[in-house]
């Protein structure tokens, strides 16, 4: 007599936006799969049955692609491709109600903290002793760590803490205990992430405590490389310096977004610091670690930007040649109090400013690649690709900042840390060969 096999569910998980996003995942992952529930990362498959999207809502951009996502996972669920489409993260916390009236095809929608509400789907409970266990969407010899959760600075154009709510910091313990787990699991390096790193401990210690927490994780045994993303310039602690000067595993390398330089700007984006403090505070941290890699985010077309404001933007990063920069256009966010004023730089012209400012950084960055041919640099290796070893050296950031590319016969493993020769330099990547 034949019987019928019970299926058992399989899901995947699809992460839109930041590395923190991805964090969260791979949370929730490492809790269905500690409930037998057998769960994937933006699977091509295709032989799950369930979906889970977890949206960002930071950006226009990065809002359409949430939407867009969800309605072609609903379309499959349409065909009969899929059972269950749940929608978690920050565009479901901001705009639930309008989503569960818009799309309500999807099962269930969970705002940024609701992970248990999201296991109770599965019949599966949160278990608080897997804090730290992931799995790792990412090669297994890096890892982002999210040292804390939301923001209580108050910029005037940012959504995040309605999404994310106010900082809440996560125990030193904690994070040594996450650092260890990982590096058992073979990853080398890790890098830190919050929505601003500088406030960490002051809500659980009562001061910031970003260079204790660094100290501690410098000491985990065979973590090679930690970098810092995210640090917020008006009171930045600069004992974060004298940690990265003594510790060889903490990379010479900071993820600092200064959003503009004309303090018109500055002002009106409620960021607590004139251009002339960033100045100083640049030339103060490249005197406290020489050849330290800075890298900075910068937004064109906010509301009230003059031809004056982008000129004098241009003169600072040509003054300050900073070694990577990012740049978004303005997305004009509901509930944020920049919301009030007239967003009234037209979307073309947003993307032209963008445009003429990252020319004007392409040239500082190819000058300072150029400087680099000759040296010897420590690289650690991310990848093979189309016969070529692909690498970052300290000063470079998964994804966001140079690759390495290297031409070697030797065989070569993710995660293994090689010499390499730098012997050609272009806008944003070195090449080099094998010593």
């Amino acid at each position: 007599m034949k019987t019928k096999t019970i299926k058992r569910d399989k899901v995947n998980i699809i992460t839109l936006g930041c590395s923190k996003n991805m964090v969260d995942s791979e949370v929730l992952s490492g809790q269905l799969l500690a409930n037998d529930i057998e769960t994937v990362h933006e699977s091509g498959r295709k032989d799950h049955n369930i979906v889970i999207v977890n949206t960002c809502g930071f950006i226009d951009k990065a809002k359409e692609e949430s939407i867009n996502t969800i309605l072609d996972q609903v379309n499959l669920k349409k065909r009969g491709k899929l059972d269950k489409v749940y929608v978690t993260g920050c565009l479901s916390e901001r705009y639930k109600a309008n989503l569960e009236a818009e799309i309500p095809e999807v099962d269930a929608y969970f705002g940024t903290m609701e992970l248990p509400l999201i296991l109770k789907q599965f019949e599966a409970d949160y278990k608080g002793e897997l804090i730290g266990e992931r799995l790792l969407s990412t090669p297994q010899h890096y890892a982002y760590m999210k040292i804390s959760e939301g923001c209580n600075r108050t910029c005037s154009f940012c959504a995040i803490p309605l999404m994310r709510g106010q900082h809440v910091s996560r125990s030193i313990e904690s994070l040594v205990d996450e650092a260890k787990k990982l590096v058992q699991r073979g990853v080398k390096e890790v890098m830190l992430i919050a929505q601003e790193l500088t406030y960490y401990g002051l809500d659980i210690y009562k001061k910031r405590e970003l260079p204790k927490l660094l100290y501690a994780l410098a000491d985990v045994q065979g973590l090679e490389w930690i970098r810092l993303h995210y640090a917020y310039p008006s009171k930045f602690p600069m004992e974060i310096l004298d940690v990265m000067k003594e510790r060889d595993n903490i990379c010479n390398y900071l993820d600092m977004p200064l959003q503009h330089a004309s303090n018109n700007m500055l002002k009106a984006m409620k960021r607590q610091i004139t251009r002339e403090e960033m100045e100083d505070l640049v030339a103060e941290i490249r005197q406290k670690i020489p050849g330290i890699c800075l890298r900075t985010t910068l937004i064109a077309g906010f509301p009230g930007e003059t031809r004056d404001d982008v000129e004098e933007l241009k003169i600072f990063l040509q003054k300050m040649r900073f070694d990577r920069v990012g740049i978004f256009t303005y997305s004009h966010e509901e509930q944020t109090s920049a919301h009030d004023l007239v967003d009234d730089v037209p979307a073309d012209e947003k993307e032209a400013r963008a445009q003429e400012i990252m020319e004007v950084q392409q040239d500082i960055s190819l000058e300072k690649n150029q400087e680099k041919v000759g040296r010897i640099m420590k690289v650690m290796i991310d990848k093979k690709e189309a016969g070529r070893y692909i690498g970052r050296t300290e000063f470079d950031s998964v994804e966001v900042d140079n690759e390495v590319i290297i031409h070697s016969k030797k065989k070569l493993t993710a995660g293994e840390f090689v010499q390499v020769k730098i012997t050609k330099a272009f806008d944003y990547d070195l090449e080099g060969e094998l010593i």
